[in-house]
């Protein structure tokens, strides 16, 4: 399989390597590794919610680590993304209490409505579905995490309202 290297402008800012270096601190000195996963997602938030492989290289250089270690962290976690997104990234949970209560059907239903395919872009850029594992809220399934918050009890319904607050950019994303 081809894979398809995109490329992303690369801006650690002064207030961006303040806090960065604030993560840091929280660890001792010769544990530094142990902030990659704050720090990713620090970085990632700075730069358009992904993470090219330059970007995840100056990462390994910050923590004096190896590019490899990067690599595998960001390739394990759902959270990470490594190639441009959707806006509005719908991450439906696809265990077994949401599958029990028809997340697959709610995860086809928003691909129809919008016209693409699991892990697909909308043309205009503001919308993306994917199926990611447990997101721990199991007693409220069907759900999905759109960015730092969760929906709930989700049915046809509460996903058209959901698009269609996206389109009016009335959904908050991030709780900072």
């Amino acid at each position: 399989m081809e894979r398809t290297h995109y490329k992303q402008e690369i801006n650690i800012t002064e207030s961006l390597m303040i806090r960065i270096n604030e993560l840091i601190s929280h660890y001792p000195e010769d544990k530094i590794k142990s902030a990659l996963l704050p720090v990713l997602h620090e970085v990632q938030d700075a730069h358009d919610n992904w993470l090219s492989f330059e970007l995840m290289n100056k990462v390994a250089e910050i923590l004096l680590i190896k590019p490899i270690e990067v690599y595998e962290v960001v390739s394990f976690y759902s959270m990470f993304n490594q190639r441009p997104i959707g806006k509005y990234m719908f991450e439906f949970c696809r265990t077994s209490p949401c599958c029990l209560n028809g997340v697959e059907d709610l995860m086809d239903y928003t691909c129809e409505k919008l016209g693409v395919g699991i892990a697909e872009t909308t043309p205009d850029g503001l919308f993306e579905v994917r199926g990611v594992e447990c997101l721990g809220a199991c007693g409220y399934a069907p759900m999905m995490q759109l960015g730092d918050f969760y929906k709930e009890h989700l049915t046809k319904e509460k996903v058209d309202q959901i698009i269609a607050d996206c389109r009016d950019n009335k959904i908050t994303l991030h709780d900072k």
